[in-house]
């Protein structure tokens, strides 16, 4: 799996000050897309597992950190490599809240118990869900680029079969 970004610190991939890593690999290919060269797998850096560790050791020194965000292209393509990483950080902070990105919608990625992206799923907190659609591009919305796409509360979801969304932490 490649990596083709990390930010040790952004307020725009989710609630609070959060780390942000990037992974390489899209085929949802959505129209204008801001970030197409993510599209190719082999992308950017090769994620290496002293890479991890370094990340990882880098998230747990910052106290400033509310979470970490995984974005792309599109995790759930590499989800087996994903989960690996997320075992290796979870090591190390167990509790540490998780943002993940994709072009899969909620209901997509629950189709299939059991499998490496449902796996994925779960060990995160909140989805953004749905591929972006430049028609409905609102640049107003927090946290995502077209109307359609939802910020999923994964935990109150799973425990039902209604998707309930995330709401922001009251100040």
């Amino acid at each position: 799996m490649n990596i083709c970004g990390y930010y040790p610190e952004s307020i725009n991939e989710g609630e609070g000050m959060r780390a942000v890593l990037f992974i390489s690999g899209c085929r949802h290919r959505c129209p204008g897309c801001f970030n197409p060269e993510t599209w190719n797998f082999k992308y950017g850096e090769f994620f290496t597992l002293e890479r991890q560790h370094e990340i990882i050791a880098e998230i747990a020194a910052n106290p400033l950190l509310d979470g970490l965000t995984l974005a792309g292209g599109d995790p759930f393509f590499s989800a087996e490599e994903v989960l690996g990483f997320i075992h290796e950080l979870r090591t190390v902070l167990p509790g540490f809240p998780i943002w993940i990105y994709s072009g899969y919608t909620y209901e997509e990625l629950t189709a299939l118990p059991g499998s490496p992206e449902w796996n994925l799923l779960t060990q995160c907190q909140v989805l953004i869900d749905g591929r972006f659609i430049e028609e409905l591009k609102d640049t107003t919305l927090p946290y995502r680029g077209s109307s359609n796409q939802r910020i999923i509360d994964i935990p109150a979801s799973t425990n039902g079969s209604e998707v309930f969304l995330w709401q922001p932490t009251a100040l």
